[in-house]
């Protein structure tokens, strides 16, 4: 079994546990509790592993994997995308809506699909074989068909899955968002580390394409807008370009102003550090 941690902004203190046949998710009363069963839990799994010789040494698992791999597709339960952790199909990339396009969950993956993306069946060895609703994807692995076409086919700049560039970022998190005359939205945005100059906007964490991409390099900042009605807000401008965001604290403004105002520059964090230890390197040389 795997015990690990989950995040969720619309449920706190969760926590994973993953066996062969089953994935829970469960909620503590509090980040204490939370931490204190986890504990527990992975110390039950360690003695039992340690008194089993046909057992192997669990890895500790930092976080938990969002796709299983191919080799464990139907041995293993998938854990399984909240519904509000996305806002378009997982495979087809298509948004969701309440009339003509429903979230439903492949049985293999655990992905969130629409019912197009969805109509598959297959065996499921964790399930004892039975016949399961499954994506494409699954379908084709589970029955050793190719889907050479679909695979070979390359992903534009926004058909980079969210969880991808988030677990890997110099910063993400949920903001509010306004661009002209439109009312303003929630999306989850993130700086991914690899390309530290571009803000990428989600309509949720879990999302498999970007809504929009903002190259940095270049935009005017303004920190304090004027006829701004929310409080921790702040303006990106350049030319015709106008995009408000604001965001729930102002400590969590001051974090995202830091990165966007050396991005607007073409500086990332790391140019920062570089050039410290340089001029740090030369003056411990000079002396």
């Amino acid at each position: 079994m795997k015990v690990v941690e989950t995040q969720n902004e619309d449920y706190r203190h969760t926590f994973q546990i993953s066996g062969k046949e089953r994935t829970l998710e469960l909620q503590a009363g509090s980040e204490q509790i939370k931490e204190d069963w986890i504990k527990v839990l992975n110390d039950a799994v360690a003695n039992f592993q340690q008194r089993n010789e046909t057992f192997l040494i669990a890895k500790k698992v930092e976080e938990a994997p969002l796709e299983v791999p191919s080799a464990e597709l139907g041995l293993r339960a998938p854990r399984w995308i909240r519904d509000n952790e996305v806002t378009m199909c997982m495979k087809c990339k298509e948004p969701f809506n309440a009339l003509t396009r429903r979230r439903h969950h492949c049985r293999a993956c655990g992905y969130v699909v629409c019912w197009k993306c969805s109509d598959y069946k297959a065996p499921l060895e964790y399930d004892g074989n039975k016949i399961n609703k499954v994506c494409k994807d699954c379908y084709h692995i589970l029955r050793g068909s190719s889907d050479s076409e679909e695979k070979e086919k390359k992903r534009g700049i926004l058909e980079i899955e969210s969880a991808e560039v988030s677990g890997n970022s110099v910063i993400c998190s949920f903001l509010q968002y306004n661009e002209k005359s439109k009312p303003w939205q929630k999306v989850w945005c993130v700086i991914p580390k690899q390309e530290a100059l571009v803000l990428y906007m989600y309509g949720a964490p879990q999302d498999v394409k970007a809504q929009t991409t903002i190259p940095l390099l270049g935009y005017l900042v303004d920190e304090s807008p004027r006829g701004v009605d929310l409080q921790f807000s702040f303006r990106l401008s350049q030319s015709k370009s106008v995009h408000c965001f604001s965001a729930d604290t102002e400590e969590l403004k001051q974090r995202w102003l830091k990165v966007i105002n050396l991005a607007v520059k073409g500086l990332t964090q790391e140019d920062i550090e570089d050039t410290n230890s340089a001029e740090h390197s030369e003056s411990e040389a000079c002396e």
